[in-house]
């Protein structure tokens, strides 16, 4: 994408958690962050993920940088982030939920606020439909900085097709293209894919541009 910061390196997610959970504290004590990291960093790079990883991490905490303005609490944000992907099996349909629950055992002991927790969960939960209400503007910065990848160049575009469909190498071809092709159909479905103001106007166009060419793909390679 053009318009894309330079990607920050894995090698600072240790210190991007401690700020932002430090931040998310605000003032109140707590235990060391760093296990909390080394926790959730070995869930991202568990051997089942190709797309979700550390990666696609660093990716979405970058775009909710870029996006940092149109939240209401972007520590909130930052920490969804961490645990919207923290449990991922991609035979199972209940990730976000159990994501969602890690989040709200976590981050208690942590030393987060019951009200930053509810709504960290609560983020987490959304990045089911990836529909946020109106005026939702926590819940607006995470979604478009996780579905910024669908307005990729068609290289980066491509890279991540491909991804995803490693982690379901289980999958039948058959079986596969009608689960994508459904799930595209749900995304260009949407009135908007992205609901800030920056997603609108530099993301909405590339990205429905791609998710019909890769249905027209998944059309294309259908033997019938």
């Amino acid at each position: 994408m053009t318009d894309s910061p330079r990607p920050r390196d894995i090698r600072a997610l240790p210190d991007r958690w401690r700020d932002t959970l430090l931040a998310a504290r605000s003032g109140a004590s707590g235990p060391d962050p760093l296990p909390y990291a080394e926790n959730l960093l070995a869930r991202w790079a568990e051997p089942q993920r190709r797309y979700h990883t550390t990666t696609h991490l660093t990716a979405v905490l970058d775009r909710i940088d870029t996006l940092a303005g149109y939240a209401v609490d972007v520590h909130a944000v930052r920490l969804a982030a961490w645990f919207h992907d923290a449990v991922y099996r991609p035979d199972r349909t209940e990730n976000e939920e159990r994501s969602a629950a890690l989040a709200e055992r976590a981050l208690p002991e942590a030393g987060v606020a019951e009200a930053v927790t509810a709504e960290v969960a609560r983020l987490v939960r959304l990045t089911v439909t990836h529909d946020p209400a109106e005026g939702d503007r926590n819940g607006e910065v995470l979604c478009d900085a996780d579905l910024a990848v669908l307005a990729g160049s068609p290289q980066e575009y491509a890279a991540y097709a491909a991804q995803v469909r490693e982690e379901y190498g289980f999958v039948p071809d058959e079986a596969f293209r009608a689960g994508r092709a459904a799930v595209l159909r749900q995304l260009l479905a949407l009135p908007r894919l992205f609901r800030t103001p920056h997603g609108a106007a530099e993301w909405e166009a590339r990205a429905r541009h791609n998710l019909a060419t890769e249905l027209e793909l998944l059309g294309s390679s259908d033997p019938r």
